[in-house]
């Protein structure tokens, strides 16, 4: 199973959701990548907040790179995981056809929280990174129980 996690400009959400996902399955059977939707941060690492969070959780991103989303992630990937609707919105307008778009959901929608997105952490409060790491934890852990048992 490929599994891609995609948000706007890839720096703190999808870096975040990649290590989660990628700490709880075995690499063996499942790839995790992430994306964004937005191109102005390719190549940059993600934002150090999003690198304390996770290392405060004793996750390692700060090797992580920043990509921009193409059409060709839907022929590696057998689920493109959407942290906002607006993401969502602009990987389902690149999509060529039925299929391509079946693969697309709402992170949220893991957890029941159905068409609820991951809040940006930078108009969020001061705890903003803190808590979308735990709603991004809990997406995952649901993820990956369903991973492992299929």
């Amino acid at each position: 199973m490929n599994v891609l996690m995609v948000c706007l400009g890839n720096i703190c959400r999808s870096p975040l959701a990649e290590a989660i996902l990628k700490n709880k399955v075995n690499s063996k059977y499942t790839f995790v990548d992430s994306a964004g939707t937005a191109g102005y941060h390719v190549g940059n690492a993600p934002d150090p907040r999003s690198i304390k969070v996770a290392n405060d959780h004793g996750i390692d991103i700060s090797t992580q790179r920043c990509r921009k989303f193409s059409v060709s992630d839907f022929d590696s990937f057998d689920v493109i995981y959407a942290m906002d609707k607006s993401n969502y919105g602009n990987i389902i307008g690149l999509a060529r056809n039925k299929v391509d778009a079946e693969k697309v959901k709402l992170l949220l929608n893991e957890i029941n929280l159905m068409n609820e997105e991951v809040p940006d952490p930078y108009h969020d409060s001061d705890d903003g990174f803190e808590n979308v790491f735990i709603m991004i934890d809990k997406a995952c852990s649901l993820i990956a129980a369903r991973l492992e048992n299929r």
